[in-house]
């Protein structure tokens, strides 16, 4: 019985699928790993570009800082009449000379030839290995300051063996003569061992190659005197006869290009030497002035782990893929299998849905009535809250009627007497008698409006926006209002504040409130206290202002600081009080934005502490507290 037609093409399907997953896998590998290269490679040829020009300036830098000096010597007069002398004169002097030069300027030597190339002074003239006596009229930089100019040259040197840059000047007798030839030529030697020694690096090679091809500078010690490239016999004999070399066989290096990646850069290997068989990033610069080339060299092992790395992840994100293929085509044979289950529950949901859209509508119906019931609730409690502010205020405004009553009846007495004395005055006809005690009335009635005018200010509701006050007046506005009291009793009052004039961030009328309702209570606990000392203070603490009230009376107990903030709480006797005035204090301190706590105090007493926002600078009003409000 043959197959169906949809199977056998199902079968191919999954046949052709099997054999483009590894194909595909191979692709993904190969071009990750190309896109992986080619960026690790501009990011290690950026490196290397940074590198090659830190270390071109350096070397530069190092080696022009002293090409000044053989000019400056040859015109020394020593120098000059040395030259001009005798030969059998003494040279010792101008060795001494040299030698304190090289030391001062650290260069590795000084020295002196004649116009015949020999030299006459050196600064390693007391040394094994002077240069004394020894001819140099075979190196470039005599001829050329023997020609009159200045003298650039590299190479080993003839006693030392050492590699050096030199650097040379004619030496003139007459400066003004056109036609005068150089008596001598002044060279300087400096030694390079240093600037190759600040070059290691475990990741970095650094090579100088002059203009005939030789390593002449190098990080890597094996490196040094090589040809860059292989060198004919005929061609290294010609190098040794200038003794630029010595007698350095010149060896080539095995450097072998890969692949040219632009105009300076390219990836070379080694056949040959310590670095056989390693491949390098190779980036070129000139150094016109030296006439040198630098390279460096970047190791490519962060190149290929880079490539590996990459190939990894994107070998793991096929994976997770071909995963995911292979998953979702499973998923979409059971669905199809699913299709009729799903179809028969499908009006089973749709109905279940309609019911839940109805529950849902219902149940935000009642939500939306209990916010709008939470919304009532809410203002009804700051009506509430509101009220009972106002009515500890006139609370404590009855506990002020007897302090104010003495301080209005004062003043009427007084008038009275005053206005009957007019009178007999007036009657005498003695007017600036008379005038007199009408001053005194005059002055009488403006200090009853005053004490009027307080006790309006402080029962008048405050506003909503917090402002700057000013804490002294505040003070002072609070202890005017039981001065009678205050007076009747003895109290000592002690301030602990400090010259300057701290302001807060609060309400004028309920921060003088929450003062009063503060002051109320210390003198209530004072009440039986045999020397009663009420103490105000005020500091500053990182951007708060700390105002703190102690009294002497008998403290408040622990266990009753934690309760002593919670509404209808009190200490007094019953009748004394609703327990709202702390409650109401606290909870303005928090709407202003800081804290009301208890404590004890030095003398033994509570001490109350606010800490309140401080002030910006220039937020300051002229404006005083209630205090300076009239009727």
């Amino acid at each position: 019985m043959p197959l169906p037609r949809h199977s056998s093409r199902r079968r191919t399907s999954r046949k052709v699928l099997w054999l483009l997953i590894p194909v595909g896998f191979a692709i993904v590998l190969w071009q990750t790993a190309q896109v992986a290269r080619e960026s690790a490679l501009d990011s290690l040829q950026q490196d290397a570009e940074d590198e090659l020009r830190l270390s071109a300036v350096g070397l530069t830098g190092h080696l022009s800082r002293h090409e000044y000096l053989p000019e400056l010597l040859a015109t020394r007069e020593t120098v000059k009449r040395y030259l001009s002398g005798s030969p059998d004169q003494d040279m010792m002097p101008l060795n001494l000379l040299l030698d304190r030069f090289r030391s001062t300027t650290g260069v590795s030597d000084i020295y002196l030839l004649d116009s015949r190339g020999t030299t006459v002074a050196a600064s390693n003239w007391h040394k094994p290995d002077t240069f004394l006596g020894v001819n140099y009229r075979f190196r470039p930089y005599y001829q050329a300051a023997i020609a009159g100019h200045q003298g650039r040259f590299h190479g080993l040197g003839v006693i030392s063996d050492n590699r050096g840059y030199y650097f040379s000047s004619p030496v003139w007798l007459d400066d003004l003569n056109p036609d005068a030839a150089p008596v001598g030529v002044m060279t300087v030697k400096v030694l390079i061992d240093d600037i190759e020694s600040s070059w290691q690096s475990p990741d970095t090679e650094l090579l100088i190659v002059d203009q005939n091809g030789v390593v002449f500078m190098a990080s890597h010690p094996e490196l040094r005197l090589r040809s860059l490239d292989p060198t004919s016999e005929q061609r290294r004999e010609e190098l040794r006869s200038s003794r630029r070399y010595a007698d350095e066989s010149l060896l080539a290096t095995g450097l072998k290009e890969i692949e040219r990646l632009g105009e300076d850069s390219r990836l070379i290997t080694f056949t040959r030497g310590p670095f056989k068989g390693r491949n390098y990033l190779s980036r070129t610069s000139d150094l016109p002035e030296l006439g040198w080339q630098m390279h460096i060299l970047k190791p490519l092992t962060p190149v290929v782990e880079a490539q590996w790395l990459a190939m990894l992840l994107s070998g793991g994100l096929y994976g997770i893929l071909a995963l995911g293929v292979g998953i979702g085509w499973q998923r979409h044979r059971l669905r199809r299998e699913r299709e009729k289950f799903a179809a028969r529950e499908r009006a089973t949901l749709a109905q279940a849905r309609d019911e839940l859209e109805r529950n849902v509508a219902s149940r935000t119906q009642d939500l939306v009535a209990e916010i709008e019931e939470r919304r009532r609730a809410e203002a009804n409690l700051r009506q509430t809250r509101d009220e009972l502010v106002q009515a500890a205020k006139l609370a404590v405004l009855g506990q002020l009627a007897a302090g104010i009553n003495h301080e209005l009846n004062q003043p009427l007495a007084a008038i009275r007497a005053y206005a009957e004395n007019a009178r007999a005055f007036m009657a005498r006809q003695q007017w600036q008698t008379a005038d007199a005690n009408l001053e005194q009335i005059v002055e009488l009635t403006r200090r009853m409006a005053d004490i009027s005018a307080q006790l309006r200010q402080f029962s008048r509701k405050s506003g909503d926006h917090p402002s700057a006050v000013s804490v002294p007046s505040c003070f002072d506005y609070a202890l005017r209002l039981f001065q009678a009291r205050i007076n009747e009793h003895a109290v000592a009052i002690c301030h602990q504040t400090g010259d300057e004039e701290l302001w807060v961030m609060a309400d004028l009328v309920r921060l003088e409130q929450v003062l009063v309702n503060l002051i109320s209570n210390a003198l209530q606990a004072m009440s039986d206290t045999e020397h009663p000392c009420l103490t105000l203070g005020t500091c500053r603490e990182d951007g708060l202002v700390r105002i703190w009230l102690d009294d002497n009376g008998p403290g408040i107990p622990e266990d009753q600081r934690q309760h002593i903030f919670e509404p209808f709480y009190t200490t007094r006797a019953p009748g004394s009080g609703l327990g709202l005035g702390l409650s109401i204090s606290a909870r303005i301190i928090d709407d202003f934005g800081g804290r009301l706590a208890v404590a004890q105090s030095p003398s033994g007493g509570a001490r109350f502490i606010i800490v309140l926002p401080e002030a910006p600078q220039g937020s300051h009003q002229p404006a005083t507290p209630s205090s300076s409000t009239t009727s």
